[in-house]
């Protein structure tokens, strides 16, 4: 199962993956997980310090240190694994970063919407079954959420909420990706999400994913393969 799950922040993107990873651990017999560190400090066990720090960098090093984690997490020992998802990836670096991280806006080095296609082509090169998936909610929604759980290291301000939206869904218009779809988490239980997701993925799956899905049924049921 490969994914890349992208979204502006506070449309539910992490809440996604991770049911949609519980859903394979029980559907599939395993979950590895997600990568979902491509926006603001890159581990979630900084000290403060080092959150300052990693603040402060300049957009030459913020580019560069992107650029990093982009093309590691397109080596090709990551599709070898079952599972391999992304949230935000390169989709995420093509939004924000002209807007907070000043680089990789047009006419600048590395220009992100340009790199964005080019991390595509590679995708699916690795991975042709790839899917991604846009997770919106309402500009209220998102409003609503920010107040009621801010998160720590906010990316996106209040008075760009609309913009980063409709960046997102160009993003996601010009993506080289075939298999895509959409999801809107406004009015939407999460259980309901993964259920949209299921829906449109079981035509998509790989045979290997449906060994491990009737391997997985077998061990539950008692029975021997």
């Amino acid at each position: 199962m490969r994914l890349i799950i992208a979204g502006c922040e506070y449309s539910g993107t992490t809440t996604l993956a991770e049911g949609i990873g519980k859903w394979a651990e029980a559907t599939l017999g395993s979950n590895s997980g997600s990568h979902d560190h491509f926006k603001g400090p890159p581990e979630k066990n900084l000290t403060a310090e080092e959150e300052a720090q990693f603040a402060a960098l300049k957009p030459r090093l913020l580019e560069m240190f992107q650029r990093y984690q982009i093309e590691y997490h397109l080596q090709p020992g990551f599709y070898t694994y079952p599972d391999h998802v992304m949230v935000g990836m390169h989709l995420e670096d093509a939004v924000y970063a002209p807007l907070y991280y000043g680089y990789g806006g047009p006419g600048q080095y590395a220009e992100r919407t340009e790199f964005a296609r080019h991390t595509e082509e590679r995708i699916l090169g690795l991975a042709p079954d790839v899917i991604e998936i846009l997770v919106r909610a309402t500009p209220e929604v998102i409003r609503r959420r920010m107040r009621e759980a801010p998160h720590r290291n906010q990316t996106i301000k209040e008075a760009d909420v609309e913009y980063v939206l409709e960046q997102f869904e160009k993003q996601h218009a010009e993506s080289l990706i075939r298999n895509k779809m959409e999801i809107d988490t406004s009015e939407t239980s999460v259980d309901d999400c993964v259920a949209q997701f299921v829906e449109f993925y079981e035509p998509l799956m790989t045979d290997a994913d449906r060994v491990r899905a009737l391997v997985t049924r077998a061990r539950r049921a008692g029975e021997w393969i």
